[in-house]
């Protein structure tokens, strides 16, 4: 047995999908932020109003 698989905790299919769905949840709303900062970004750089 590896170093430290003992302490791994097993998640039943239906904490794995929960998890997955929170990961995706996640990444969605930090591309989302990206996206928006981005825009605003160009918005303010092409109007120049600072």
């Amino acid at each position: 047995m590896n170093e430290g698989e003992e302490d791994r905790v097993r998640l039943t299919q239906q904490e794995h999908k929960a998890q997955r769905k929170r990961s995706v949840a996640i990444a969605l709303t930090l591309t989302a932020l990206v996206v928006i900062f981005y825009v605003v970004t160009l918005v303010k750089m092409v109007g120049g109003h600072g």
